[in-house]
């Protein structure tokens, strides 16, 4: 099929009658779908700052703590790659409400866990089930809304992706430190009863959907197990992998060998397994066409700066400059804000410019922003901090949105499924891949430029001299004898030392991430033009 088909099937494709809204106004529906996703995406941060006090409540070491993440992490990958095929079979809603249901109900059992292994367990479950919804949550505000609206749609629903990371970690410490860790779980109760309340009776099925379901269902539902296996064992091993990898000291580790190597033999199977399937668990297919494989790209890089910062940035400023975890989240919140007001504004930028050249100013903020930080020194203070991150607040909806709104571009009615699969498979991915990523290049530099420095720390070196002899005569100062003012000007400089080096390293890391916002701007140049406003209106 041409591109030029590809469009016009697109936007030829929908009509009122096969919208989701049911007779309902659409930015109602973008509202009610995006209640659950802020609380599942939330649900991916906000526990980060809790696993310190989790590891102590449940009597296990901080490493141990880390599988209340990674098992999460694990499940959302496994069923979100199969999510687009899931909607199909059961029904879009039905497996929407399903996936809300489960979220809520293991949110609750996390809430009451009693030892590690039980909270792991429910966080497995909290994570099939959250693992589903972002996918019938796209589908549905693709099916909502006619094609020159649906950057509109979609700003709604990246406020809660986008902001829904930023919150998490002030609001986990927050609840945290007021009440306790059962409590970072319970929250999300009440909205995910909420949100079954008002999808079970605003939401309709999509007619589109409901065709494509009785077609393969008309021809006897052929499972495909392999795919799902391959699926499965693939992404939940490179996920392990990206999680774990640094941790246990990456190829190091025998265990994180046989995950790369399981990731590696299961997903390259899956490639030619589901390229000649009928109908394939994972419709790759789409990877072919030119405009969704360039947003799966742009989606992948945006994933990794998003999740990779928002981990990044609180750490940087509790270990270095000893902020509290949640005066260090609050130190994201302008950024929150700041895309917050931007959104609404880029969603009307969608129906008149085109995605190309919106991603392409995007992705210029963000790689600025980076560099921003890379004139990172021991005594920023907080409002370089929270600038730092507004800056690249301003990038993120010039990202996100036009890459979702360009993404079902020439893509038929019946693979919006498939296609919000595959790109929320990039977003997570990209997450976790950008978090691997920025943590490898921080223990590596380190050690790099710990190397370096250490170097001039010697007896021999006339700098270190001087610095001894200052340091030693300003402690004497302060009341110290000859022998205490020596000794805490060795330490003094030990800190110091090591002061640069962590600082040296982020820099790495930022010029890293800087790299990948550039290397963004090429790819998003060779999408293709989209249909835009009044002309779309005629189909």
């Amino acid at each position: 099929m041409t591109d030029a088909v590809q469009g016009g099937a697109s936007a030829g494709g929908w009509s009122p009658e096969r919208s989701a809204a049911g007779g309902h106004n659409p930015y109602l529906i973008a509202f009610v779908v995006s209640i659950a996703t802020f609380m599942e995406v939330l649900d991916t941060t906000i526990a980060n700052v809790s696993l310190r006090h989790i590891a102590g409540s449940l009597a296990v070491g901080i490493d141990e703590s880390t599988y209340v993440i990674t098992s999460y992490l694990v499940a959302n990958a496994i069923v979100l790659s199969i999510s687009g095929w899931l909607s199909t079979v059961i029904g879009r809603k039905r497996f929407y409400m399903i996936c809300v249901a489960t979220f809520t109900f293991a949110s609750l059992l996390c809430g009451f866990a009693w030892n590690l292994e039980s909270l792991v367990l429910f966080r497995i479950l909290q994570g099939l089930g959250g693992g589903g919804m972002a996918t019938s949550e796209q589908a549905i505000l693709a099916d909502s809304f006619p094609p020159h609206k649906r950057g509109q749609a979609f700003a709604i629903y990246g406020v809660a992706v986008v902001v829904a990371p930023v919150i998490g970690p002030t609001l986990g410490g927050w609840i945290t430190d007021t009440y306790t860790w059962h409590w970072v779980f319970l929250i999300n109760v009440p909205m995910g009863l909420l949100s079954l309340s008002l999808v079970g009776t605003l939401v309709k099925e999509p007619s589109g959907a409901q065709e494509e379901r009785e077609r393969l269902l008309s021809r006897g539902l052929r499972v495909d197990y392999i795919g799902f296996l391959l699926v499965a064992i693939g992404l939940g091993s490179l996920e392990f992998v990206l999680d774990e990898g640094q941790r246990n000291d990456w190829f190091g580790s025998n265990m994180i060998i046989v995950f790369a190597v399981l990731a590696v033999v299961s997903l390259v199977a899956l490639i030619p397994w589901e390229l000649t399937r009928e109908d394939p668990i994972v419709d790759l297919r789409l990877l072919g066409r030119r405009q969704f494989a360039a947003c799966f790209l742009v989606m992948l890089g945006t994933g990794a700066v998003l999740i990779s910062t928002t981990q990044l940035l609180p750490q940087l400023l509790q270990t270095e400059l000893n902020y509290t975890a949640m005066l260090a989240g609050l130190a994201l919140s302008p950024g929150g804000i700041a895309t917050l007001v931007l959104m609404p504004v880029v969603g009307r930028l969608v129906s008149t410019v085109q995605p190309k050249y919106l991603i392409m100013l995007g992705a210029a903020i963000v790689a600025l922003s980076m560099w921003h930080l890379t004139g990172l020194t021991g005594d920023i203070t907080y409002g370089y901090a929270a600038l730092s991150r507004i800056f690249l607040a301003l990038g993120l909806p010039f990202l996100f949105l036009p890459v979702t709104t360009a993404s079902y571009d020439g893509v038929p009615p019946d693979k919006t499924n498939q296609a919000s699969a595959l790109i929320n498979v990039a977003r997570n991915i990209g997450g976790s891949m950008g978090v691997a990523l920025a943590q490898t290049v921080l223990a590596q530099r380190q050690q790099f430029h710990q190397s370096r420095l250490i170097e001039h720390a010697a007896p021999s070196d006339i700098g270190y001299q001087q610095t001894i002899d200052a340091m030693t005569r300003y402690f004497q100062a302060q009341g110290s004898n000859a022998s205490d003012a020596a000794s805490q000007a060795l330490a003094w400089i030990g800190r110091t030392l090591q002061q640069q080096v962590d600082l040296l390293a982020y820099i790495d890391v930022f010029w890293t991430l800087a790299i990948i916002a550039v290397l963004m701007i090429p790819t998003a140049a060779v999408l293709r033009p989209i249909k835009l406003g009044g002309s779309a209106r005629g189909h």
